[in-house]
């Protein structure tokens, strides 16, 4: 039977003058099961950090070629934007990673950082700038009610 790896929760962590920041523990366990590096880059949709292991990115690059002409400005300018941001993190002893100043300064983080689980992925966050958005996102959701189709439904 397969083992199911997600990150999960919503954790608060401090961010040091070099930028490191602890790795949440249970991140840290599907990093060490599955991998020994995170990779982390830019959002492009939002003031935050994406995080995943790297065979999600791999995913991710299958699904852009599959879904547009291989020479095409859009899968040019999605993987520019994706590939040519992203960064492999180990994490020390301590479980800390050192983020660049790019990403930081994208990400508005200083001294606190807002790790947000999303199942495959995870982002980080701006403690300030989650809660705006966590409080826009718990707004959209409460006014379209979302709804998900059982198997059966979908045949």
């Amino acid at each position: 039977m397969r083992k199911i790896f997600l990150f999960m929760d919503t954790i608060f962590n401090k961010v040091d003058a070099k930028g490191r920041v602890s790795l949440p523990s249970d991140y840290r366990a599907i990093v060490k099961e599955l991998s020994t590096e995170i990779v982390c880059y830019r959002s492009l949709t939002a003031p935050c950090i994406e995080g995943c292991l790297e065979d999600t990115l791999d995913k991710l690059a299958t699904e852009i070629e599959n879904a547009t002409d291989f020479f095409s400005e859009t899968q040019d300018n999605l993987t520019n934007l994706i590939f040519g941001d992203a960064k492999r993190f180990s994490f020390d002893s301590t479980g800390r990673i050192m983020l660049t100043d790019k990403l930081l300064k994208h990400a508005q983080i200083s001294d606190t950082a807002v790790f947000v689980g999303k199942g495959r992925k995870f982002q980080i966050w701006n403690p300030q700038n989650w809660e705006k958005e966590e409080a826009r996102i718990r707004a959209e959701v409460m006014k379209n009610r979302p709804s998900l189709k059982t198997p059966k439904e979908q045949e």
